[in-house]
């Protein structure tokens, strides 16, 4: 099959690799119906995170249609249209029971490779290096997905190929970081980054009873999303005096109840701390340029929360003493999309979330590297490049 593959640093190249197959008997195969970028993606294309091998074939965000299943699925058909969370659980430990799926004990082959650097192995996921698993990712014609019954969520009818595409992940992590914020009816809630995860934040934020949602980003076009199309009042923080104050007038002095940072490692920003960020990433000496976080954390009123979604590795001048003498709760996790799928269908099903604007060019899986470095440039108003292979 043909398969969207890592070959180093900024180098995607679209080769033929073997056809995925049933290795364990709950697995399922899907063929690739549609699949996309993400902002988390980029991480892997700037070598930020470690042990991608050459040929690896990356994407965790996708749907499709099941083709093959293993003796122990009980719940999937060939034919089934399906829409999987891009962390994989089990079902059957601590943490799947406990609705943290990922966290799952079982789903990472490798643990060897995550447990020196978390002290514990997260779940699988695929497409996103051997630290998390080694599994081939979606960008590809075919996937394999381990315990199928647990993963694959059949896709309702009424709920478009391109709305499922998004709840495999910017939704659950949007949905997540809401969910985080421990939203009471009528809260301000600041919301930085206007990506997909970001806008998914945005929007549901206000359907978990926000009286006011402001998003903080730099690129005017996806500033436009977030206010014509979601509502929320924008801030665009490179013609702003100071994004602290305008919060400050926005909330009469005392700050966003909750702030969602949606950003991560490689956030830009403006002033000498950002400086200093890049030449510290430049040579390795840390992974993440945080000026995103650290605004957040600034900003949130005394008593309030932080969620925190954007990907993050290791990161310098960690302002640890605010989040203290603030009384700040940080809220963070990998989105466990299978908690929330249910409640996702719904909300999409019943016309309050439709996540499909996100599409803004659809291409080829031969296409994709020219869709990576749309998405990665920002050309073009590129917010998501969704291939079909």
């Amino acid at each position: 099959m043909r398969a969207l593959c890592w070959m180093g640093v900024n180098d995607l190249q679209v080769n033929t690799v073997p056809d995925p197959t049933i290795v364990n008997p709950h697995d399922v195969v899907l063929k690739v119906g549609l699949t996309t970028t993400c902002g988390s993606d980029l991480h892997l294309l700037g070598g930020y995170v470690p042990t991608m091998r050459e040929g690896d074939v990356i994407g965790h965000e996708y749907m499709g249609e099941v083709v093959e299943v293993g003796r122990e699925v009980s719940k999937l058909r060939v034919g089934d249209r399906v829409v999987v969370p891009s962390f994989l659980g089990c079902g059957k430990c601590w943490y799947c029971d406990h609705d943290e799926y990922s966290l799952c004990d079982n789903t990472h082959p490798k643990p060897e490779l995550a447990e020196p650097v978390l002290g514990y192995p997260t779940g699988g996921i695929p497409g996103y290096s051997h630290a998390f698993g080694g599994y081939a990712g979606s960008h590809a014609e075919f996937i394999r997905v381990p315990f199928g019954d647990v993963n694959a969520f059949t896709v309702p009818e009424g709920v478009t190929d391109e709305q499922a595409l998004f709840l495999s992940d910017a939704v659950p992590t949007g949905y997540m970081g809401a969910d985080f914020a421990d939203i009471k009816p009528g809260d301000t809630v600041a919301v930085w980054g206007c990506g997909g995860v970001g806008l998914m934040a945005q929007k549901s934020a206000m359907i978990m009873g926000a009286g006011r949602v402001i998003a903080i980003d730099r690129i005017p076009e996806r500033l436009a999303m977030a206010r014509d199309i979601i509502g929320s009042e924008t801030i665009n923080y490179e013609e702003s005096d100071s994004v602290l104050e305008e919060l400050r007038e926005f909330t009469h002095g005392i700050g966003p109840d909750s702030c969602i940072e949606a950003v991560g490692m490689e956030a830009h920003g403006t002033g000498p701390q950002y400086a200093y960020d890049r030449v510290k990433q430049a040579l390795h000496l840390e992974t993440d340029r945080g000026s995103a976080l650290r605004e957040a954390i600034m900003a949130v009123r005394k008593g309030g929360t932080l969620s925190i979604v954007g990907v993050y590795g290791l990161m310098d001048k960690f302002p640890l003493g605010i989040l203290m003498n603030k009384g700040i709760t940080i809220r963070t996790s990998q989105q466990p999309g299978q908690r929330y799928m249910p409640a996702m269908l719904e909300h999409v099903q019943k016309g309050e979330l439709d996540p499909s604007f996100l599409v803004t060019h659809r291409m080829s899986l031969e296409d994709s590297p020219k869709g990576y470095q749309l998405f990665k440039d920002k050309e073009d108003n590129c917010m998501r490049a969704v291939f079909k292979p």
